[in-house]
């Protein structure tokens, strides 16, 4: 199973969580509103884990060019899009970029799948994310029960609430396009710093 570890910011954190964890990818949020914001991260942190972990920039409705700037002076290696982004937007951030793209979908109900066959070759992964108030870390569950009826060629990552008391459920989950986790809040200390001991529950 894929790990995403994502919101991080602090650069002994996030080192730590690299050395400790190997998250398969770690996600640096660029929406400026969101208290995990990476505002003043020096692209030097993020070099130091990208040969074993692929930094993944977080980004909400943000222009082409926003994402093209950022993801060449952090050197990202996948970006996470969380907004209303189309399929055609996604697509061409895949093509012009040449780096994968993990689209964002908020679930609540059945219906909220449905959409995400739109996207089937416009990205590499969906993560399905707990509907809520924020564009993500609302920090609770969605239905997992729902996901039986994912109909989409494209594989997930789970998101939303997953935490060290319901990891033992989720390793359970055998859904056929399920390939990995995000995970965020429910590990955190503060916004920002994870625990990296609850976060070894994870290997």
């Amino acid at each position: 199973m894929l790990i995403k570890v994502c919101g991080m910011r602090e650069p002994a954190n996030i080192l730590a969580v690299a050395t400790t964890i190997r998250p398969d990818y770690m996600g640096f949020i660029f929406y400026l509103p969101s208290p995990r914001n990476i505002t003043n991260l020096h692209p030097e942190v993020i070099a130091q884990i990208a040969a074993a972990t692929k930094p993944t920039g977080v980004f909400v409705n943000a222009s082409l060019e926003e994402i093209a700037a950022k993801t060449q002076y952090y050197g990202l290696q996948a970006v996470q899009l969380h907004g209303t982004e189309s399929p055609d937007f996604c697509r061409k951030c895949k093509e012009k970029l040449s780096i994968e793209v993990l689209k964002a979908f908020s679930v609540a109900t059945q219906e909220d799948l449905i959409a995400i066959n739109n996207y089937d070759k416009a990205i590499d992964f969906a993560l399905l994310d707990t509907k809520g108030r924020h564009a993500g870390g609302n920090g609770v569950a969605f239905d997992w029960g729902i996901l039986k009826d994912y109909t989409a060629a494209t594989p997930f990552f789970l998101s939303g609430g997953i935490s060290a008391e319901n990891w033992a459920e989720v390793q359970h989950l055998t859904y056929p396009k399920m390939v990995g986790v995000d995970v965020n809040s429910k590990f955190e200390v503060s916004p920002a710093l994870k625990d990296v001991e609850k976060l070894k529950i994870l290997l």
